[in-house]
């Protein structure tokens, strides 16, 4: 017990630690961003993105399609 009191008395009492309530914010603001990135991906997911063929390819193949037909 007289060891804990030593340990006590070397410590700098000007000095500021973030402690328990800086813990708390940390954490907060973690289980924040989680939730936000897992709700992002969520989102992502249902997103449906087709994408455009290139104008060179897309006239390609109408020719080639109304030259078959005709």
């Amino acid at each position: 017990m007289t060891h804990m009191a030593t340990l006590a008395k070397e410590l700098d009492e000007n000095k500021v630690t973030p402690g328990v309530l800086g813990f708390l914010v940390f954490a907060a603001l973690a289980v924040g961003v989680w939730a936000l990135m897992k709700s992002m991906n969520r989102h992502m997911g249902r997103v449906n993105f087709e994408e455009e063929p290139e104008p060179e390819t897309a006239g390609a193949s109408k020719k080639q399609a109304g030259g078959s037909a005709a």
